[in-house]
């Protein structure tokens, strides 16, 4: 039944993405679109199938290699060759002139020996094709982490753009109040023109917060690879940003054991040392077993030659050796064991840098949980301060100066959180990310 349902899912997909289309993604549909449309996965599968290919090409080096050779010559005239002969009244012709010539030979060739080439090149390629497979996870891992990352952005963005629509009513409440003050002498006209001012800001933001939902919009649907004007629209669902104890040795450890870039890295060393092994093969001989089968007119092994088909055969065994070629073989082995050594030190390089992006991601998740904590509570406390002040505005108690102080103060506190949440969802997502979760 899911295989069915995704099925049908890619069918959807793949009826594309028309302008203007509206949509409404939670973060899983949205890694999935993706997927699908992901010209960097294409490639990426592409490599995985060329490599699997390779091995076949390698693998096919060890069987008998059939050829089949054909030809056609035509021949310029000459004069027969003739011989005297004692005692003969006229010269003896050995043989006739065969202006044409047809040849079809059938060979066959069985490597026997090659220095252990065949086998070390195969196992390369082996090693590659688990090197791509891992990349290519690698590769959807990074996506997914891209795609997420702009999810919540635009999330962050959305919310951002709701707390200025409130602010803004908020403000433009207090503007119709304070006239009504103003009319019964309980407010001055500077005061009304302070609350317009802070209701222009206020204004300005939301048209800011909109168009920033646009830019979130159009970075999401670029990801997406759909349409940049598509109207997506996003649904999260149930927002948990509650974490079990996190422990950094625990996660550097495993982050070594789960991390696909090592696992690949260590495939590609592996493949390094085959290649090794594959040059070092020069320095041996190479043989194979041989047979071919004639059929030409004329053929060469019948003397005289005659106009007409015969068919010959030999088999043999032939060895190449290269006794000297001016160090060539010993270069090129030179050059393969400074690439080994050159995946050793990136090997230790990725090492260390997988543990300073774990040992980054989480300190920055350890501060952002303490971060939403505190922003939470200064949201609280500037609600409580805002009520209270327009409570005491409301009777006059309090002025406009405290009131646009008040819903600054609220609003700044609201933004705070919403980034403080958003950016400790982020924060998660790249956690998981360099431990070597899957994000997808």
């Amino acid at each position: 039944m899911k295989i069915f349902l995704n099925v049908i899912f890619i069918l959807i997909l793949s009826c594309g993405f028309t302008s203007g289309q509206n949509l409404n993604l939670t973060p899983e549909e949205s890694v999935r679109i993706s997927f699908q449309n992901s010209n960097d996965l294409k490639i990426s599968q592409s490599k995985i199938t060329s490599s699997k290919a390779k091995i076949s090409e390698v693998k096919s080096q060890f069987l008998p290699q059939l050829r089949l050779n054909a030809g056609y010559l035509r021949q310029s005239n000459v004069d027969p060759y003739l011989i005297i002969i004692p005692f003969s009244p006229e010269p003896v012709q050995l043989s006739e002139v065969i202006l044409n010539n047809y040849s079809v030979v059938l060979s066959l060739r069985q490597t026997l020996y090659s220095g252990g080439k065949l086998l070390s090149l195969r196992d390369l390629a082996q090693l590659t094709s688990q090197s791509e497979e891992l990349d290519f996870n690698v590769a959807e891992n990074d996506l997914a982490a891209k795609v997420l990352n702009a999810y919540w952005n635009y999330y962050k963005a959305l919310q951002i753009k709701k707390t200025t629509d409130e602010i803004v009513l908020q403000t433009e409440q207090h503007i119709i109040d304070t006239r009504n003050f103003m009319i019964n002498g309980l407010a001055t006209n500077s005061d009304v023109l302070k609350l317009e001012v802070q209701n222009s800001n206020a204004k300005l933001q939301q048209l800011e917060a909109a168009n920033n939902i646009e830019l979130a919009r159009v970075s999401f649907n670029k990801i997406l690879g759909i349409p940049l004007d598509s109207k997506t629209e996003i649904n999260p669902g149930e927002l948990n940003f509650i974490t079990d104890n996190l422990d950094l040795n625990a996660l550097t450890k495993e982050a070594m054991e789960n991390r696909d870039e090592l696992k690949s890295l260590e495939y590609r060393i592996k493949a390094s040392d085959e290649n090794i092994s594959a040059v070092k093969s020069g320095y041996y001989p190479y043989v194979s077993l041989y047979g071919n089968v004639y059929y030409q007119n004329p053929n060469l092994r019948i003397q005289p030659p005659v106009d007409e088909f015969n068919t010959t055969w030999d088999v043999g065994v032939s060895l190449s050796w290269d006794l000297w070629n001016w160090g060539n073989t010993s270069s090129q082995v030179r050059q393969a064991e400074e690439t080994y050594k050159q995946g050793k030190i990136t090997y230790d390089q990725l090492k260390d840098n997988i543990n300073l992006e774990v040992n980054q991601n989480y300190l920055n998740v350890v501060y952002l949980e303490e971060r939403i904590k505190v922003s939470k509570k200064n949201i609280e406390l500037a609600e409580d301060s805002y009520r209270v002040i327009t409570e005491k505005y409301n009777v006059q108690l309090a002025t406009s100066t405290e009131i646009t102080d008040a819903e600054t103060s609220l609003f700044q506190a609201k933004i705070n959180y919403i980034a403080a949440v958003v950016d400790y969802k982020i924060a998660l997502i790249k956690l998981n990310r360099s431990t070597g979760n899957k994000l997808y």
